[in-house]
């Protein structure tokens, strides 16, 4: 499996000769050109995780690619004239020739009600769970997890617990757009730190950059 990351937690997730693509939202517009795509998922509304202007660059330079996501941002997708699969709950279904499992999480706090729309995240292929901003915990066993490690909701403490609960075989970072270079250097080596010492591979991965995993 390979993963290139796009700004937040925009994901090209390539794995089982499928090219997958997660949450394009307004912090990249790298996704706008990628072509063979076979499925985009989206957790949920947010803006940096849905853009609504980036999607349907998406949708036109990759027409046979089905988007999956929920009912909230299905709402979203149908007032601009885009076709989807709601998928949701703890519903699964095989698509494009992947096997996609739904989670349905609270997001995690911002403040109090702020911010608190339907989020769903998904098990791919049984290889990457990706959460999206919930601390969900699939209760099987996680190959690899994007895991949240930056913003105005996350903790590192929160999230390093939640990583530590999961327990994966490795972890890579999402969701910190927003962070400096040092910042992010601080950030990745201490989950880096803490993570190894559980036995959980943490793999810095920065934009632009692209991994094998």
């Amino acid at each position: 499996m390979t993963i290139t990351k796009f700004g937040q937690c925009c994901l090209l997730i390539e794995i089982e000769g499928r090219r997958v693509l997660t949450d394009p939202g307004r912090f990249s517009r790298e996704q706008d050109n990628l072509t063979d795509l076979d499925l985009v998922l989206i957790t949920h509304e947010h803006a940096d995780h849905l853009h609504t202007e980036s999607l349907e660059k998406i949708v036109k330079n990759n027409p046979e690619a089905t988007i999956v996501t929920n009912s909230a941002v299905g709402v979203i997708l149908s007032d601009v004239g885009l076709e989807h699969v709601v998928l949701e709950g703890e519903e699964s279904a095989e698509l494009a020739g992947l096997h996609i499992e739904a989670y349905d999480g609270k997001h995690v706090e911002i403040f109090e009600e702020v911010g608190q729309v339907q989020n769903t995240g998904y098990f791919i292929a049984g290889e990457l769970f990706y959460p999206g901003d919930a601390y969900t915990d699939p209760e099987k066993t996680v190959p690899v997890l994007a895991l949240p490690v930056s913003g105005p909701w996350c903790s590192s403490a929160d999230a390093l617990r939640y990583a530590i609960e999961v327990n994966p075989n490795k972890a890579f970072p999402v969701h910190d757009y927003v962070l400096n270079e040092e910042g992010m250097n601080l950030v990745h080596n201490m989950f880096k730190n803490v993570l190894t010492d559980r036995n959980i591979e943490f793999i810095s991965l920065k934009n632009n950059e692209t991994r094998v995993f």
